[in-house]
């Protein structure tokens, strides 16, 4: 007999936020870690496929999925302890990532501001390392715990344990956000007292400029990063969608310095590895597909970087825009793009 919390073909329409049609096999709604352990144990869930689902703003559904889906949901925000040189502060998977964001700020414990309103959950930030605007997660993630899913143990990931990159972790590179190997927990953070702001991105300064704020708090600058994210950014509840759909692009000094030849306009940020990241959502506008539909599915007119679901897509739509929408930027500036989210 199935635990109370699992569900048998459970409607997933809502369970993300491109809210394309799909059905889970079984889907289980977590809320304390020794579930997981239980669902470890369970006999009549043994050998099956499996998918950890954070807030589901990175995953774009193929289908239904046969097997069990393991929904995160397990509560809970703390500061886990601080030493003259940081805060450390604990978040539980399941919380809302830019709920926790703002009440760290709300405590005076700075630090993540720049990562403001990005969606999704706690414990799916550090497989995707998200960032914004000159920051990543994994700059400031000291450690993290996680549940095997084959022993039902839980482990301790250190932040080198993980090995994050842009846009990376060990986690993604050994396909344990596909294989539902690991299920996150717990995140810890180390928050620096010696606090900085991060204003080196231009969009983030010019907004700042606009309130005449020269020197500004955490909260000012959350607030900043918040503005122009809703500038861009459609409310996945009025508007589907998954959020930035590409990676912005890593090439070489050489290529980068031949495409600001010919395009004198290309965003560019130097990496300390030597490469250069480009602006993904420059590029797709420039391709000519800001604002421009295929079918239901369309790149927002706000910010061509954004995929939205116009209403009734269903995941062929989406993978069809996906490739006509790389295959335009390859042929425009001989750069590949790379989808951020998952296609399961």
């Amino acid at each position: 007999m199935l635990p109370d919390y699992i569900q048998t073909q459970a409607d997933l329409g809502s369970s993300t936020t491109l809210a394309l049609p799909a059905r889970a096999e079984f889907l289980a709604r977590i809320t304390r870690p020794e579930q997981l352990a239980e669902l470890a144990r369970h006999p009549d869930l043994a050998g099956r496929r499996r998918f950890v689902l954070g807030g589901g703003s990175n995953l774009v559904l193929t289908g239904d999925f046969p097997g069990l889906m393991i929904a995160m949901a397990i509560p809970g925000r703390q500061l886990a302890g601080e030493d003259p040189q940081a805060w450390y502060v604990s978040a539980a998977a399941g919380e809302n990532w830019h709920d926790f964001v703002q009440w760290t700020l709300a405590q005076g414990w700075p630090g993540l501001e720049n990562l403001s309103l990005i969606p999704g959950s706690v414990g799916a930030a550090p497989i995707q390392n998200i960032g914004a605007y000159g920051l990543e997660a994994g700059e400031l993630i000291d450690h993290l715990e996680a549940t095997d899913l084959n022993s039902g143990k839980s482990i301790r990931f250190s932040a080198a344990d993980c090995a994050f990159a842009y846009r990376d972790s060990l986690f993604k590179r050994e396909g344990w956000h596909l294989s539902g190997r690991y299920a996150i927990t717990r995140v810890c953070f180390r928050l620096p007292k010696a606090w900085r702001p991060r204003t080196g991105y231009g969009e983030v300064a010019a907004e700042l400029a606009r309130g005449g704020i020269d020197n500004p708090t955490p909260l000012q600058l959350a607030q900043a990063v918040i503005t122009i994210r809703q500038k861009k950014l459609p409310d996945p509840a009025v508007l589907p969608n998954s959020g930035s759909f590409f990676q912005n692009p890593l090439v070489s000094a050489e290529l980068a310095a031949a495409l600001a030849s010919a395009h004198p306009s290309l965003p560019r940020y130097p990496q300390p590895d030597g490469q250069v990241k480009l602006a993904a959502g420059w590029l797709i506008e420039q391709a000519g597909w800001k604002g421009r539909n295929l079918g239901p599915v369309g790149m927002y007119e706000q910010q061509a970087l954004v995929l939205v679901n116009r209403g009734g897509a269903k995941s062929r739509d989406v993978q069809a825009l996906t490739r006509a929408v790389r295959e335009a930027v390859l042929a425009r500036f001989g750069v590949n793009l790379s989808p951020e989210p998952v296609f399961l």
